[in-house]
């Protein structure tokens, strides 16, 4: 480290954000290594230190013997400014050395908020921010995560994209830059050959064409590019490389905790919801390996919490085979077992006793809707009855505290359904007063609404958002309506959901605006300390482009979409059908009750869900 880090360091927050040093990191010779990859997580040190993806890949890439992945994370302001103020480039943990000198900059990107994070870090680094720019094969940035299926809002940045999951995507991709390097390829020639692997998306091969009212007509592909891009899966999770040998930071993040994924996709199909259908088919693991891998985790890292995750971990049919497994291991050691992510349909009173047999910590559950009808819109598949049971369970079982997640500006949503959101909850009072054992400490119910942003890839990305006004309106209609002091109410910010729904839905034309927001100052936007709503406003207007366009106008069916060269597996035909079961308050049974046909088990060679 220079002298000038070790200055600047005690002047800011958190200095351990940027020191690297920690237990499990791993070091390479540079002089041995052919290939130097900057993994770069465009959010704070605490954040992409949480993310489970992001260790895997990290672990991964480093098994390769010639290749040495370092991390990078995006620097809080203080240290922003320390480091303009002393002309100094955003580097790497592990080595210390500026992200320029680096062969390869890869982002993983789960929030479209981090868009400006993107930018910014590139322009710490000194790194040109076009793709065209940058020529020749040093420097190449690539992208991965869930935002990565509409990659169009940052084409122009962006080299080329890795879509869906990338164990074995990336090491082809690794494979294919040594070989160009030794060979001094030029950049076209790597970016077409790695155009050729499945699952790699070239943004600079396909031309997209406007009409006179903005609309897309065509994405136009050049000879040689595929017409659509398929995800990569990695089928068989159990012999999947996973690392037990994890990193431990040197301060707080925000899962300070070992975690272990139990299985990917999701059989619900909730319509709202891009991670349910972008993640399919469903893949589990085994008990037996999850049991293995969670021991040689907490061996190897000393963690004192251990989380089983997914996207709805109570699903996993291995769970209480598993769990039994794990509890007298944990128990034996110290260890505090955690499992999130569970439904109200299929809450276990029984296993959540034995995981919190020391301290009850709230439960959480997402109705999402208020009404009967509005969560068969959003095939929610979960009854009242089945919320009110489950909390009369945990009520009679000495919790006091619950959570409550809804969305406010679904589609179909009317005043009834906002109102009955409030009926809702005072039926869990009524619940906490008839069963609760234990009513000394008092009842806590805490609710939350977000503003519904259609996202791509599901049967809602035709939807149109409603305004930010209208938003408000629904939020104050309900908050109206709760009477109780037992009830805290929280309501997500319109401005920064208007702009997330803008980018989830966006093209190539918000290139401009996420550039012209950055130079005058746009960073860590998922964060109230810096988000600056008046900044983008002034880079929309500026650049021509009307966020109404990708909001409130919604799109029509037989629209271009920015994102349909993209193949995440699931058919258009699909959630066209599942829409028109929304408005028809239809709902769709879950895959364990029979497949829907969505077309994702066609990515597996057996053409099968794993329930």
């Amino acid at each position: 480290m220079t002298e000038l880090k070790k200055r600047i360091l005690p002047t800011v927050q958190k200095p351990a954000r940027y020191v690297g040093g920690e237990w499990g990191q791993i070091c390479k010779e540079k002089e041995k290594v052919a290939v130097r990859v900057a993994f770069c997580f465009p959010d704070t040190y605490e954040i992409g230190m949480s993310n489970v993806g992001m260790r895997i890949l990290y672990g991964l890439m480093n098994q390769i013997p010639d290749v040495w992945c370092e991390r990078v994370f995006a620097p809080w302001g203080d240290m922003e400014e320390a480091m303009n103020a002393n002309g100094l480039p955003l580097w790497a943990l592990e080595s210390q050395d500026p992200v320029k000198d680096f062969d390869m900059v890869a982002f993983t990107i789960g929030y479209e908020m981090s868009y400006s994070n993107i930018l910014n870090m590139l322009r710490l680094s000194g790194i040109p921010l076009h793709a065209k720019e940058r020529k020749g094969l040093h420097n190449m940035v690539f992208a991965g995560g869930v935002c990565a299926f509409n990659p169009e809002p940052l084409a122009e940045f962006v080299d080329f994209f890795s879509l869906g999951e990338g164990e074995e995507s990336t090491v082809e991709i690794l494979n294919l830059y040594r070989q160009a390097k030794a060979e001094g390829w030029e950049k076209e020639r790597f970016l077409k050959e790695v155009s050729k692997i499945p699952g790699i998306y070239v943004p600079s091969f396909y031309t997209h064409t406007y009409d006179e009212n903005g609309v897309l007509t065509a994405v136009t592909p050049e000879p040689g590019a595929p017409e659509t891009v398929t995800k990569r899966i990695v089928e068989n999770l159990d012999t999947a490389f996973f690392p037990t040998k994890m990193i431990v930071p040197s301060t707080e993040i925000v899962h300070d905790r070992a975690n272990l994924e139990v299985f990917r996709g999701c059989i619900r199909g909730c319509r709202f919801c891009q991670a349910g259908f972008s993640c399919r088919p469903v893949r589990k693991k085994s008990p037996e390996v999850l049991y293995r891998q969670a021991v040689e985790l907490m061996e190897n890292t000393g963690f004192n919490e251990i989380t089983l995750s997914s996207l709805s971990t109570s699903d996993y049919r291995g769970l209480k085979a598993l769990t039994d497994d794990m509890l007298p291991y944990c128990e034996a050691n110290h260890i505090s077992l955690s499992v999130p992510s569970l439904r109200a349909d299929n809450f276990s009173r029984e296993l959540m006793e034995k995981l919190q047999a020391v301290r009850k910590s709230g439960l959480t559950f997402a109705p999402e809707a208020g009404t009967q009808r509005l969560r068969d819109v959003i095939n929610k598949n979960l009854t009242e009855e089945e919320i009110l049971s489950t909390c009369t369970q945990a009520f009679a079982g000495g919790w006091n505290s619950v959570k409550l997640y809804f969305m406010l500006g679904l589609p179909t949503e009317t005043d009834e359904d906002v109102l009955g959101i409030a009926d809702l909850v005072y039926n869990v009072i009524l619940a906490w007063k008839e069963h609760a054992v234990n009513k000394k400490r008092g009842l806590r119910v805490h609710v939350a609404t977000a503003y519904f942003v259609p996202k791509p890839h599901t049967p809602f990305q035709w939807e149109k958002q409603i305004t930010p006004q209208e938003y408000l309106r629904r939020c104050k209609l309900l908050k109206e309506h709760f009477y109780s002091k037992s009830i805290e109410y929280d309501y997500h910010s319109p401005d920064l959901s208007r702009l997330e729904a803008v980018f989830a839905r966006g093209d190539r034309r918000l290139g401009p605006v996420i550039e012209e927001a950055v130079k005058n100052g746009a960073k860590l936007d998922g964060w109230d300390e810096y988000f600056r709503y008046d900044i983008w406003q002034d880079a929309f207007a500026k650049c021509g482009v009307d966020p109404d366009f990708y909001t409130v106008r919604g799109y029509g069916e037989k629209e271009i979409l920015p994102w349909d060269m993209i193949d995440v597996g699931v058919t258009k035909s699909f959630l066209l059908r599942e829409r028109k079961r929304a408005y028809d308050s239809r709902v769709t049974p879950d895959c364990r009750k029979g497949c829907a046909g969505c077309g994702a088990n066609q990515l597996l060679k057996e053409a099968r869900c794993d329930e």
